[in-house]
């Protein structure tokens, strides 16, 4: 078993349940709670596949929890999210196939570019506009959730840092969703993504259940709260926790691809 391996510090474990309460907070709202979690444990010393199994299982549970919120609010549109999986794994897959063949350092630096644009349009302090809501069949129904979802699956298959928060952008300025039904409906896109990767994780055996555990109960504290006070405060909270999500990927961004390399 990998728990008798891998044997982490007290220190560890502190990190990685800070973590994973932090992260868990935000992600519920905004997503990007692995912008977080990984980073925290990965300078705590544990290794690559292991992070990414434990991060995935408590991100799992922790979903399961904001997701199950939200819906009780009825802010979920089941048919825009139910329909959008399946579009969302076929475009996860694409991307998955096309990292094979191009540069994902391409991407990171072109994001770069238009994440303070995006930020600055959908974040800056306005007044809250008018949704018109998508008919609920036909083309001008299918053609935008397929859009949508086929874009950011490719997106997190081919790349995948801030997914969670791209998907709330998209489904705000294209499917014309208000900032809280937009993020209460990618959940479900969230926790079937995270469910699929938590279990490839688990049938490889890189799971520490011994982190994993006292991480996915801190993740779901988190996601309780967090979803709690986004139902409470309306799209004002969405919106100031998609400019800590959307600036912790642009800092990661601009250490992984312009400032790490140059001190090696």
């Amino acid at each position: 078993m990998v728990d008798n391996v891998l044997d982490f510090s007290l220190v560890t474990y502190a990190v990685g349940i800070a973590a994973a309460f932090g992260g868990g907070f935000i992600d519920s709202i905004a997503g990007g709670g692995g912008l977080i979690t990984m980073p925290a444990l990965l300078l705590s010393g544990v290794p690559p596949h292991q992070s990414l199994g434990v991060n995935k299982v408590s991100a799992c549970l922790g979903t399961t929890v904001a997701l199950g919120n939200f819906a009780r609010s009825n802010l979920v549109l089941w048919r825009v999210a139910l329909a959008g999986i399946a579009f969302s794994l076929v475009g996860s897959w694409a991307g998955s196939r096309l990292a094979l063949l191009l540069d994902a350092a391409v991407l990171g630096k072109v994001l770069v570019a238009l994440l303070p644009i995006g930020m600055c349009a959908t974040l800056l302090p306005k007044k809250e506009r008018k949704q018109t809501p998508l008919p609920h069949s036909g083309p001008r129904f299918w053609i935008p959730v397929a859009f949508v979802c086929l874009l950011i699956g490719g997106y997190d298959g081919f790349f995948g840092p801030g997914t969670g928060s791209f998907l709330i952008l998209a489904f705000h300025w294209i499917l014309r969703m208000g900032l809280m039904e937009a993020s209460a409906t990618s959940k479900v896109l969230n926790l079937a993504s995270n469910f699929a990767g938590a279990v490839v994780f688990i049938v490889n055996g890189v799971v520490v259940w011994s982190l994993a555990l006292p991480m996915a109960a801190a993740c779901c504290l988190g996601n309780w709260m967090g979803s709690r006070l986004a139902i409470r405060v309306g799209p004002a909270a969405v919106r100031r926790f998609l400019t800590i999500s959307l600036s912790l990927l642009l800092l990661t961004l601009v250490w992984q691809y312009f400032l790490a390399p140059s001190m090696h």
